[in-house]
């Protein structure tokens, strides 16, 4: 019944997706245009008005994918997990094909997805742009010639596209309400696509206004009309300062500029309600209601999240590596469940009153029922903080335990089901800190096989390339699962790169390095767990609710507060006024799911939550490092990078011809070398005698 429920609900929901974009691909049309005005013209006279009927047309479908999918991804989860791998031509296409220093690793799923994105872009522009070039009437207020008329409407049309693009914006940045999830793309993987939109949103943009200027430049019209704020029409300025808003968003963005100062990209990146707000203006209503579905979703998921970072819990313990890693160990509650790789989004008060920084777990939800682990590692300045305050509480106090150090936490988020563990054949590469998403992997499948569930690979490789071999004791936590896992084959391959040492095991690497010291803190100011957000149908109940909110707010707004004669029923451009008024509505809706959530949490807080005892924050990992002869057969190699083709090659040889998954993580030049080897050896494959083993590419990221 389950599979048959999820049947049904997939069919549905690629028919609504279909009709989406179905809408985008006639929109620029005449035959669109003129079903449009007598639709409008009938709405006008309903009790709904042409908003309800622009909301459910333009805004509806987006929405109702997100109501769906987490009914979807709902029952996904009761749904027995398939151990075989399954090799389809969507799995081809997920392999890799394009590999490129400039966009990185791309599969043929994306090549596709993107190249559809890019000829629905030509095919908008050169619709609109040849309907503008038949009409060709004069502008009388600007009596333009006709390659200065073709150039105004060009820079228009430029517009459109940025606004195609500001549709997609926010959708690959949800977290809890993401549409990506049901299509198992993990919110880190997803945050490119956002990077790719908004360079080409800002560049469609700044066409749109630097044509626009260019043309009241040749008229001399720059200081009449950039400064107008008129009630009714295009407003110029609002567009000014919403193309100026985002420009400092982009440069802020920069890799460099991130990097380097990334409170300063933090924190303009925060100007985007300030954008949102004033392209409304810009646009009016009826084009806000094709991107309304991005920032109304958005609005939902950051209200949700920190709705459910409240109230703030506190760290455990804290286990400080000498490789300058820290890893730290937060309450939990039992009953919450999460998938390998997943991700929990940290705030230390203490150290940023606003800043949440992204960390993938190390534990596993089956084997730690009471605490939810992660590894820290000080790199940045944000991490640096918390590094020199864990060591200096250490060295300033005597006691057992230290003051209290309160969290917030989000999340965790993570793939919805595991459908990348379902190959007999795993092959784990991870560069650094990169390894932390792979310790939950590897304590997940212990705990699968010791309980009888056969369920998971029968073969797994890891691949861990680090610049000093003290690096190493960010295994720690999977050594025991290293020496004792009998279900299935697990090799290790340590590639040292920045020391040069002959004839030295990984045994004896291990012995050599100091162990890791453990600090208790107080738990006495809280007794708060983890719990998780909320459940997918309470989202989607919560994103039902607002929608219908929303839409009778705006209604009622329509009816009473603006006067019949105000009403732009014939008109094309919306006035100020309305705009505020839909503003309003979205707040008030906003507002609404606000609570009803408040209302679900304080519940669940309330009557389901499980507290930690103090009992169990004393009760520390031990920490030891000392390894036993039983890991001599895994590797380690010093002085050079690990050669991917040949790894891979041998591999694919021990698995017999079977399909291997790869999961990588670590840096963008790692993950192009992966993706290139698994490329040739799907090449050097093809006429290859016996059965062609199939790579399923992954690739994970730890940083955002």
């Amino acid at each position: 019944m389950t599979r048959l429920s999820l049947l049904i609900i997939k069919l549905l929901l690629i028919l609504i997706f279909a009709g989406w974009v179905a809408l985008w691909v006639l929109k620029p049309t005449e035959f669109w245009t003129s079903i449009w005005k007598d639709a409008e013209g009938k709405a006008s006279a309903s009790v709904f008005g042409y908003n309800g009927l622009d909301f459910v047309v333009y805004t509806f479908p987006l929405t109702a994918l997100s109501i769906i999918g987490f009914i979807y991804m709902e029952l996904k989860q009761r749904e027995p997990r398939n151990r075989q791998g399954r090799t389809s031509a969507f799995t081809s296409l997920s392999s890799p094909l394009l590999v490129n220093p400039y966009i990185g690793v791309l599969s043929g799923v994306q090549i596709l997805t993107s190249s559809l994105f890019i000829m629905l872009l030509v095919w908008t522009f050169y619709i609109r742009i040849c309907n503008d070039f038949k009409k060709m009437t004069p502008i009388k207020t600007f009596k333009l010639g006709p390659w200065q008329y073709k150039l105004f409407r060009m820079a228009t049309r430029c517009g459109l596209l940025s606004e195609a693009c500001l549709a997609l914006l926010l959708l690959p940045v949800l977290r809890g309400m993401s549409i990506f999830r049901f299509l198992g793309i993990q919110f880190e993987a997803s945050v490119r696509y956002h990077v790719w939109l908004g360079t080409a949103m800002v560049f469609f943009a700044t066409l749109h206004g630097a044509g626009t200027f260019f043309i009241w430049g040749i008229k001399h019209r720059i200081q009449d009309e950039m400064w107008k704020w008129q009630k009714k029409g295009r407003i110029y300025l609002a567009g000014e300062i919403a193309l100026a808003t985002a420009l400092v968003m982009s440069i802020t963005a920069l890799p460099r500029i991130r990097r380097k100062f990334f409170q300063v990209f933090y924190y303009t990146h925060h100007l985007y309600i300030v954008f949102i707000l004033f392209f409304l203006f810009h646009g009016g209503d009826r084009h806000f209601y094709m991107v309304f579905p991005g920032v109304f979703l958005f609005a939902l998921d950051k209200l949700l999240r920190v709705i459910q970072s409240r109230p703030e819990t506190c760290i455990l313990s804290a286990r400080v590596f000498p490789c300058k890693a820290i890893e730290l160990t937060l309450p939990k509650d039992p009953r919450l469940k999460y998938a390998p790789t997943s991700v929990i989004f940290l705030k230390i008060p203490s150290i940023s009153m606003f800043q949440w920084h992204p960390f993938s777990i190390t534990s596993s939800s089956s084997v730690d029922e009471h605490t939810i682990s992660v590894i820290v590692k000080s790199e940045g300045q944000w991490t640096s903080s918390l590094h020199r305050k864990i060591i200096h509480d250490e060295l300033d106090s005597e006691a057992d335990q230290r003051e209290c150090i309160p969290v917030a936490i989000e999340g965790p988020y993570g793939p919805a089901s595991m459908e990348f563990l379902r190959y007999n054949n795993l092959l784990m590469v991870a560069g650094g800190i990169g390894v932390t998403p792979f310790l939950s992997i590897l304590r997940e499948l212990t705990c699968s096989t010791s309980n009888g569930r056969n369920a998971y690979p029968d073969r797994i490789q890891l691949i861990f390339t680090i610049k000093k071999s003290q690096d190493v004791c960010l295994l720690e936590s999977i050594l025991p699962q290293l020496r004792d896992i009998q279900q299935f084959h697990v090799k290790l391959k340590v590639f040292v790169t920045r020391e040069n040492q002959i004839g030295v095991t990984l045994r004896e690497v291990i012995n050599d390095i100091p162990g890791a010291q453990i600090t208790n803190f107080s738990t006495t100011n809280t007794s708060y767990a983890v719990h998780g957000p909320e459940r997918l149908l309470w989202m989607a109940a919560i994103t039902i609710v607002s929608s219908v909110i929303f839409l009778l707010s705006l209604t009622v707004f329509s009816r009473f507060v603006i006067t019949p004669g105000q009403k732009p029923a014939a008109q094309k451009n919306s006035s100020t006024q309305i705009d505020l008024l839909l503003v309003c509505s979205f707040t008030i809706a906003i507002i609404s799911g606000a609570i009803m959530a408040s209302a679900i949490r304080f519940k669940r807080l309330t009557n389901e939550l499980h507290l930690f005892s103090d009992k169990q924050s004393k009760a520390g990992k031990q920490s030891s490092l000392e390894a036993s002869r039983d890991l001599d057969e895994h590797e380690i190699h010093f002085g050079g990078r690990p050669n991917f083709q040949d790894i891979i090659s041998s591999f694919t040889r021990e698995s017999g011809g079977s399909d291997v998954g790869v999961l990588v993580c670590g840096p963008e030049g790692m993950k192009e070398s992966i993706a290139s080897a698994c490329r040739r050896g799907l090449v050097s494959q093809r006429n290859a005698k016996g059965k062609r083993p199939n790579f399923s590419f992954h690739s994970l990221n730890f940083t955002l």
